[in-house]
Formats: C-alpha cells, sequence, structure tokens
C-alpha cells in the first residue's frame, strides 16, 4: 500500500469506530432500565421506609437523577388492590437510590408501583415491585 491509499484507510476505520461508539450510546431505551427493591421484607408501620434502585441492565450501574412522578402502594398481590396507602418521596442520601415513606399498617403482600423519567429518554419507565410486610 501506498501513504496515499493507506491515510484514507486509516481515516475511514477511525470514523467507523467513532460512529459505533457513539451510536451504542444512543440506541439505549427506556427498556433497559429497571427499578429494583433494596430489601424485599420491608417492616409494616406508619413510618415504613422503601428503598429502590435504578439500574441501567446493560451495564448494572445504578442510574441517578431520574423524576419520579408516579408513586403508589398498594396490596395488590394479595387480592386487594384497592387497598392503597399513602406514600412520599423521601431525600436519597445515595446516587440511583430512591427512597419512600409509606404507611403499611398490615402485614401481607404489597405491591410498589413506579413511574419515572430517565435523563436522555423520551419515553417514561414503569415498574411494579412486589414485596412482603413484616410485623
Amino acid at each position: 500500500m501506498t501513504l496515499f491509499t493507506l491515510r484514507p484507510a486509516a481515516a475511514a476505520a477511525l470514523i467507523g469506530l467513532t460512529f459505533t461508539g457513539l451510536t451504542s450510546q444512543a440506541w439505549a431505551q427506556v427498556q433497559d432500565y429497571e427499578f429494583q427493591l433494596v430489601k424485599n421484607e420491608i417492616k409494616s408501620g406508619s413510618d415504613a421506609e422503601i428503598a429502590v434502585r435504578l439500574v441501567d441492565k446493560r451495564s448494572g450501574k445504578l442510574v441517578p437523577d431520574a423524576v419520579i412522578f408516579a408513586q403508589r402502594v398498594d396490596m395488590a398481590p394479595d387480592g386487594m388492590e384497592m387497598m392503597a396507602e399513602p406514600i412520599e418521596a423521601l431525600p436519597s442520601t445515595e446516587p440511583g437510590i430512591y427512597r419512600f415513606k409509606a404507611q403499611i399498617p398490615m402485614a401481607g403482600g404489597w405491591r410498589l408501583s413506579l413511574g419515572a423519567k430517565v435523563q436522555g429518554e423520551t419515553d417514561s419507565l414503569e415498574n411494579k415491585l412486589e414485596f412482603k410486610a413484616i410485623p
């Protein structure tokens, strides 16, 4: 190869590698993220604390700065979906960990439903997580 044919080939390879790296990030979708319970058992009571982590399933890394716009806790796993209780977001001290205070008046199966916007994604993330309340 001469010097003149080597330069275009090297430039084309460099451009290809650059665009490959850029498009892998652009192909992220809201399905690549999920909420996970920090604990599957929560102590029941008027000040029960529920913590979840938001995870990028592709890398396993925690995702900070999501905007939680919907939250609900109810007893759907025990067939009592209409038994919903108040829930409020708490400040978090760890990036990617989201905490909530809820009234969990009785032991049993509970479901936490969350709706969130992940930074850089156009769609909204929705997850339903089941946990057990213990006395």
